[in-house]
């Protein structure tokens, strides 16, 4: 019998595969079946900062620098009953899947700045969360906005909830961090202790009969994989940070790729709103038997095997790939 179990931001797993934020978390029983196909953990599904500036009706520096008044700053604002779950019910749903469930539950808050983020997420932490992850989703769209000013802000959120939580702490980011390594570096000094990557923006759609700009949502594909693939073998054994990767994950070999960069989970999302929840019971049994398969006694074994430290082969990872890939088609 080969050993599944990994360990993600202190956390015992018994498999590297973790259920990432999405509406399959929205309920008790969706959990429950979650646990039951054999995920390892549950990422909830996230609690916005919109939510929780309108209920609190309080703005942050990010919302109200191109805004004169506060009816004006509202206007940015989705209505709260577009958002599956409120703040308070937000914290109750955390405490009943604690109840019902043995599997880690680990909270999720989105947004940019740091408002009343300091009081949900003690909240989350006083509702039984075995952990908090951090979704920093912020588009810059003002020309006056650097980013310094951006990663100044992040890492004034992470330090001001490190202060307040003593459970583990992961951030999720977009992959548009000029200087990647330095910045998970800085995550790590503030207080993080796990890196979630990456975050996928929506892009918006335009209708032509309409004239109209549209959300237009996709799942993910494998092909998504590469991106967080690349940088996560690259910044395995550089920081200080467990490591999830998240988006793409959608088959074994995916799974398996993960671990090899250097991921402590795999996170997913996408594969199993399109299979079903009882997919994750036969990506774990095609795991266990592909570690058989190739004479692999645990997952902890393969972990980092082929991440930049370990591969011999930096340029793979580099500018000096560019032109072989280029020069390869």
């Amino acid at each position: 019998m080969v050993d599944l179990k990994t360990n993600y931001l202190g956390l015992a797993l018994k498999n590297p595969l973790v259920a990432s934020a999405s509406p399959l978390s929205e309920t008790v029983q969706g959990v429950q079946q979650l646990e039951e196909a054999g995920v390892s953990a549950v990422v909830v599904y996230s609690l916005f900062e919109e939510q929780i500036i309108k209920e609190s009706l309080e703005l942050d520096h990010f919302l109200s620098r191109d805004t004169h008044s506060f009816a004006e700053a509202m206007t940015h604002l989705p209505e709260v009953g577009k958002f599956s779950l409120a703040p308070e019910n937000y914290v109750q749903h955390i405490s009943n899947l604690k109840a019902a469930v043995s599997i880690p539950v680990i909270g999720s808050l989105n947004g940019v700045s740091t408002g009343g983020w300091i009081e949900y997420a003690q909240k989350i932490e006083a509702a039984g969360a075995d952990a908090l992850e951090l979704n920093l989703y912020y588009l810059p769209t003002d020309p006056a906005l650097g980013g310094n000013e951006i990663e100044a802000a992040y890492l004034q959120v992470v330090k001001d909830i490190r202060k307040t939580i003593r459970i583990p702490l992961a951030v999720k980011l977009s992959p548009f961090i000029t200087a990647l390594p330095n910045f998970a570096k800085k995550l790590a000094d503030a207080g993080a202790n796990g890196l979630v990557l990456f975050n996928r923006f929506y892009q918006p759609d335009f209708d032509l009969e309409a004239l109209e700009v549209v959300p237009d949502l996709h799942l993910s594909t494998s092909s998504e994989l590469l991106l967080p693939l690349r940088w996560i073998a690259i910044l395995k054994g550089r920081v200080a940070l467990d490591f999830a990767l998240t988006s793409g994950v959608h088959t074994v070999e995916d799974i398996v790729k993960s671990m090899m960069a250097g991921a402590n989970v795999a996170m997913s999302a996408s594969t199993l709103l399109k299979n079903g929840t009882d997919y994750a019971r036969e990506l774990i049994a095609k795991l266990e038997e592909w570690l058989i398969d190739h004479e692999y006694e645990s997952i902890q074994q393969m972990q980092g095997s082929l991440s930049q430290e370990m591969s011999g082969n930096e340029a793979a990872f580099e500018r000096a790939n560019y032109m072989k890939v280029l020069n390869s088609y």
